[in-house]
């Protein structure tokens, strides 16, 4: 992925908001509702911040209508920027795969809860 891709994926409108609010597992609906986004432009934004490989798909869960859904999940906790003479630097932090996998067991826990 070019830096000038992941720049005008977290410059379009919407998606760093959206980024900000996956850092836990959200679906398109949640994330339309908490970051009142009409839902057809969240869809798109989110599949913008996936090709960028800013947002993954976390999981896929039946809704309480019995609808498969789509949960995302931010893929990177920072993005530092340097503007250089020569080009633009940029620095992502991605979370541990430990991190992730305890995301995963902990959600999954939560879910035999119920």
């Amino acid at each position: 992925m070019l830096n000038t891709d992941i720049l005008a994926a977290i410059g379009t409108k919407y998606n760093a908001d959206i980024l900000r609010a996956s850092g836990q597992p959200q679906s398109a609906q949640e994330l339309t509702e908490k970051l009142d986004i009409p839902i057809a432009t969240c869809y798109r934004r989110i599949e913008q911040l996936i090709e960028a490989n800013l947002l993954t798909l976390h999981d896929c869960v039946l809704s309480d209508q019995h609808r498969q859904t789509n949960i995302y999940q931010r893929h990177i906790d920072e993005i530092t920027i340097q503007f250089r003479k020569d080009g633009i630097e940029m620095n992502l932090s991605r979370p541990s795969a430990v991190i992730s996998q305890l995301n995963r067991v902990r959600e999954s826990n939560s879910k035999e809860e119920f």
